[in-house]
């Protein structure tokens, strides 16, 4: 058996079906693993979740920001944005299943010796830390109170993580940094209006994974969400997002043995970023 990790699809689902071919996928026998956002800002969300859908056991996919929108949508906690291209998800006869198959996914996966997640981890968290504080909004997210969970989830405070917060502000923390954290400080506080390459880091701030003493390092990560960074390869650190969406490519990377496949982007690169 092998597992490949896929980095953000985004809608991509031509890319998709090219690189799932090229890499020789067998689902009786293999396994993918996707990093998040599987939908939005590509053309083709709808056929995205339904394919990963129907690989059943044969894939494991976790929460991005633009996935946990998608339900937020359509649930009606959220408002349409300029830039999403999800109408043909939201107006689907099958969106309702869908959504509820979204709401049942993990936050964050560990296996084999990797952790599976979206965006990054606090510098003080321990990889257990992470997957037990992932649990607390798996289980608000399947729970009676989803709903009202969406109602509260966006904004970016607090920007730092303390073991006594509680409530919404506990969770949004814990989602924030989950699925949107690109930069934060030695002690943690996130900093989410920059985007770019890791050396646009705002002063006092660096990519989360350049942190001196992070408590999850020397466990590989693998992960995405970063696309101005593109491909980002350490021995504790496996960064896939590699742009397709915006004209770039879809990355397949092999676990075991570290070797990856890229197919480049078919449809017209989205136009925002």
């Amino acid at each position: 058996m092998a597992i490949y990790a896929i980095g953000d699809v985004q809608g991509c689902h031509e890319e998709l079906l090219e690189l799932v071919e090229a890499i020789a996928f067998d689902p009786l026998r293999d396994r993918l693993w996707f990093v998040g956002d599987l939908v939005n800002r590509g053309p083709a969300s709808l056929a995205v979740l339904r394919y990963v859908r129907a690989l059943g056991e044969a894939a494991v996919t976790v929460l991005g920001n633009h996935d946990l929108h998608l339900i937020a949508l359509a649930l009606g906690t959220a408002k349409k944005r300029s830039d999403d291209t999800l109408d043909e998800v939201l107006n689907a006869p099958d969106c309702d299943e869908l959504i509820a198959w979204l709401r049942d996914l993990p936050m964050l996966h560990a296996e084999a010796g990797h952790v599976l997640l979206h965006a990054g981890l606090l510098p003080q968290w321990s990889v257990e830390k992470a997957a037990s504080l992932a649990r607390e909004v798996e289980t608000m997210l399947r729970g009676a109170q989803h709903r009202e969970f969406f109602e509260h989830m966006y904004g970016s405070r607090p920007a730092r993580w303390k073991d006594k917060l509680e409530g919404w502000d506990r969770l949004r923390v814990i989602v924030n940094a989950l699925t949107r954290m690109r930069f934060c400080s030695a002690d943690g506080e996130m900093e989410f209006q920059t985007k770019g390459e890791g050396s646009n880091a705002p002063r006092g701030y660096l990519p989360w994974f350049n942190v001196a003493g992070r408590r999850s390092a020397g466990t590989p990560l693998v992960c995405g969400h970063w696309s101005a960074l593109g491909l980002h390869l350490a021995p504790d650190l496996l960064m896939l997002d590699s742009g397709c969406v915006w004209g770039g490519k879809l990355t397949a990377i092999r676990l075991e043995d570290r070797r990856l496949t890229q197919v480049a982007a078919r449809a017209k690169p989205a136009v925002f970023r």
